[in-house]
């Protein structure tokens, strides 16, 4: 049970850089909480809503899929901590007699761990890795309103250990009459463990409210976007430990935040703030700000840019290239690269 633990623990720890300290490890398959679009992490992680058509975001909310997405295919790559990687990828087509629908992935590869047993003899070595696959689907009732609904089965193989569930996501999405302002509300991972890893420890899985706004300026080559994640945890707030020095014959009692100051860091938790500047067309320049990230995991005597994120999208061609860059700790950043294609165009129509 020795390398088991220690394989969880290694496992916790990488994912808890990205899906929040204070809510991880209180749900299994916290691999769902990862962006798995590079316009995601750039605007700060997590997105609920944009007003552009981009089929790179529909795992983020299915009531963005759309019928201008006909045979788009996205494939992403992030180069995680420790040697971890994942990937995604989405496509989406539309029948004539259903509406449009897409599939989407995410596989997460944790690499190679050395199998010792509790006496430190070392018996080769094991793997472990995640993932998932969707499909979605939307389902429009005018020119502004949308819902729509993505179901992915997961499937987690930890050495010799492996787990099965079913989780969905139920979105809304509204698109003002001149296409600038939208708002979205996404239910994600509503589910269950069906396979645990053990026989009968049943795991609730990662469920979270977001919601969002996107506003593109009419007559400036700008967009800002404002996400609020954890709506369903009202003390999502942590209090970083100080270590200061105190004597024995110290009886002072430290001061404590007042109510005020403390609903106020409450609610700036919650929010993400993101914005694109788009200079000349088809190049994009994105910025994020996660003030929970750099609130858990900063440290004190360094902040550096810990909690912002950045990057840029251009087309070349037939193809939309992103780029994004988060730095989640002084250990480094993570780096999220994205391809996205319309199919249709290597296609000659007649």
């Amino acid at each position: 049970m020795l390398k088991v633990r220690l394989t969880l623990a290694i496992i916790i720890t990488l994912l808890a850089i990205s899906a929040m300290a204070q809510v991880s490890g209180r749900a299994t398959y916290q691999f769902l909480n990862l962006p798995t679009s590079a316009r995601a992490t750039a605007l700060g992680g997590k997105i609920a809503t944009i007003d552009e058509s981009d089929i790179s975001i529909i795992s983020s909310n299915p009531a963005l899929l759309d019928s201008s997405m006909h045979n788009h295919l996205t494939l992403s790559y992030v180069g995680y901590y420790a040697g971890v990687k994942y990937g995604t990828f989405a496509y989406a087509r539309k029948y004539k007699q259903f509406g449009i629908f897409a599939i989407s992935g995410q596989h997460m590869n944790y690499g190679s761990f050395t199998r010792a047993d509790e006496t430190g003899t070392i018996n080769g070595t094991f793997s472990a890795s995640e993932m998932t696959i969707g499909i979605s689907y939307v389902r429009t009732f005018d020119t502004c309103f949308s819902v729509g609904i993505n179901a992915k089965p997961i499937y987690s193989h930890l050495d010799s250990y492996t787990s099965w569930g079913i989780a969905t996501d139920i979105a809304g999405n509204y698109t003002s009459k001149n296409g600038l302002f939208t708002a979205g509300l996404v239910f994600k991972n509503v589910g269950a463990m069906v396979k645990p890893y053990s026989s009968g420890t049943y795991e609730p899985l990662p469920f979270e409210i977001v919601a969002g706004i996107s506003k593109r300026l009419a007559h400036a080559p700008f967009r800002f976007v404002v996400t609020l994640q954890q709506l369903q945890n009202f003390n999502l707030y942590y209090e970083p430990e100080t270590f200061d020095e105190k004597t024995a014959f110290d009886n002072t009692e430290e001061s404590k935040p007042s109510l005020a100051s403390r609903i106020g860091k409450e609610m700036i938790s919650h929010i993400i703030i993101g914005a694109e500047f788009v200079p000349i067309r088809n190049f994009y320049l994105r910025f994020g700000y996660n003030y929970q990230r750099r609130n858990e995991l900063k440290i004190r005597e360094k902040v550096s840019t810990v909690g912002f994120s950045w990057g840029f999208g251009l087309k070349i061609s037939k193809f939309h290239i992103s780029y994004s860059r988060a730095t989640l700790h002084l250990a480094g950043g993570t780096n999220h690269f994205a391809v996205t294609t319309d199919l249709d165009n290597f296609f000659r129509k007649h």
